[in-house]
C-alpha cells in the first residue's frame, strides 16, 4: 500500500505527457499562425487590420459554437456568475482575470509597431526572454488554476536553455539590430503572454473542468482581444487611411481558426502543466515548425543553417529539463 501511495498515478502521468505534448502542437500552430497573419498583412499594407481579421473570424467561429453546444454557453454563465460572486482564494474569479486578450491584442499591435525597426530575429528574442521570465514569476505568485509553484533550480536552468535556444536559433540574424530600445515593446507582450495563459486557465477552469470549459475561455478571450484590436483599427484608420483590398486566397483567412484552437487547447492545458512548461513547449513548437517551414515551404532563398538547427535542438532540451519534475512528481 505504501508503494502505490507514493507513486505517480498513472492516469496523472499520462495527462502530463499529453499535456506537454499539446504545448508543442500549441507552438506549431502559433507559428503557422503567424505566417498567415504575416502574409495577410503583408498583402493589405497593414498590420492592424491582418489582426482585426484574424482574431474577429476566430470570434465568429467561438460565438458560433458557443450557440450550438449548450455547455458552452453554460460555462460562459458559470464566468459570469463566478465574477458576480468571486470566492476567496485559488477558487474565485476577479473580472481583471477576464482580460487575458488584451495581451494577445497587445501583442499584434506591437508586432506591427516593431518589426520593421528591429525584425523578426530581435522581436522573438525579446518576446521569448520575457515570457519564459515571466511565466516563473507568473507561477510563483499563483496566477494560473494550480496556485503558486515554487521556484526550483531546475526551472530556473530551464528558462535560461530556452533563452540561449532561440538566441542560438536566431544569431546570424542579429548582425544589424537597429532601434533595440523597441525591443522592450515585446520583452513586454512576452510578458502578457504568460499572464494571458495563466489567467485563462483560471477563466476556463470557473467555465468548466471539461473541454467545454476551454472553448468558454476562448469565447472571452477573443472577444475581450477584438473589442481592444477595433479600437486600435479605427486610430489606425484615422492615422493611415484604409488598407489595400482584401486578397482572395481563402487560406490566408484561417489565422483565426488557428487561433481558437491553441487558445482553447492552452487554457486547457495550463491546469495540466503549468504556465512554465506551457511557454517553454510553445517556444519550442514555434521553432520546430519554423525549421520545417523552412525546408518545405521556404518564403526566402535562405538556406538552413547550423545555429537554426542547434537553437531548435536546445529549445527541445530545456522543455525535458523543466518537464521532468512534473513527471516525476505527477500525483
Amino acid at each position: 500500500m505504501t508503494t502505490t501511495a507514493t507513486r505517480p498515478a498513472p492516469s496523472t502521468r499520462r495527462h502530463h505527457v499529453v499535456g506537454l505534448a499539446s504545448a508543442f502542437g500549441i507552438g506549431m500552430l502559433v507559428a503557422v499562425q503567424s505566417r498567415l497573419n504575416g502574409e495577410l498583412g503583408g498583402i493589405l499594407g497593414d498590420g492592424i487590420p491582418a489582426a482585426l481579421i484574424s482574431f474577429g473570424s476566430g470570434l465568429l467561429i467561438l460565438l458560433v459554437a458557443a450557440a450550438v453546444v449548450p455547455p458552452v454557453r453554460r460555462g460562459l454563465v458559470k464566468v459570469w456568475r463566478t465574477i458576480r460572486r468571486p470566492m476567496r482564494g485559488y477558487g474565485g474569479l476577479r473580472w481583471w482575470q477576464c482580460l487575458g486578450g488584451l495581451a494577445g491584442a497587445f501583442l499584434v499591435a506591437t508586432q506591427s509597431i516593431t518589426v520593421s525597426v528591429i525584425g523578426v530575429a530581435v522581436f522573438l528574442v525579446a518576446g521569448v526572454a520575457g515570457q519564459a521570465i515571466s511565466s516563473l514569476v507568473v507561477d510563483r505568485l499563483g496566477f494560473g488554476p494550480a496556485g503558486p509553484q515554487p521556484l526550483t533550480a531546475v526551472r530556473i536552468v530551464g528558462a535560461l536553455i530556452a533563452l540561449l535556444a532561440v538566441g542560438l536559433a536566431v544569431s546570424e540574424q542579429l548582425s544589424h539590430p537597429d532601434g533595440l530600445m523597441l525591443a522592450i515593446l515585446p520583452a513586454l507582450a512576452g510578458v502578457g503572454t504568460a499572464v494571458q495563459q495563466a489567467i485563462n486557465g483560471r477563466v476556463a477552469r470557473a467555465a468548466s473542468s471539461d473541454a467545454y470549459g476551454a472553448v468558454a475561455a476562448g469565447v472571452v478571450n477573443f472577444l475581450v482581444g477584438f473589442v481592444a484590436l477595433l479600437i486600435v483599427f479605427a486610430v489606425d484608420l484615422s492615422l493611415r487611411g484604409a488598407p489595400r483590398h482584401l486578397p482572395s486566397e481563402p487560406w490566408l483567412y484561417l489565422g483565426g481558426a488557428c487561433g481558437v484552437i491553441f487558445i482553447s487547447a492552452a487554457a486547457a492545458v495550463v491546469r495540466v502543466v503549468g504556465v512554465f512548461v506551457l511557454g517553454l513547449g510553445t517556444i519550442a513548437g514555434q521553432l520546430i515548425a519554423s525549421l520545417f517551414v523552412d525546408i518545405f515551404l521556404p518564403v526566402a532563398d535562405k538556406p538552413i543553417t547550423t545555429p537554426v538547427v542547434a537553437g531548435t535542438l536546445l529549445a527541445l532540451v530545456a522543455v525535458v529539463v523543466a518537464a521532468v519534475p512534473n513527471l516525476r512528481h505527477a500525483a
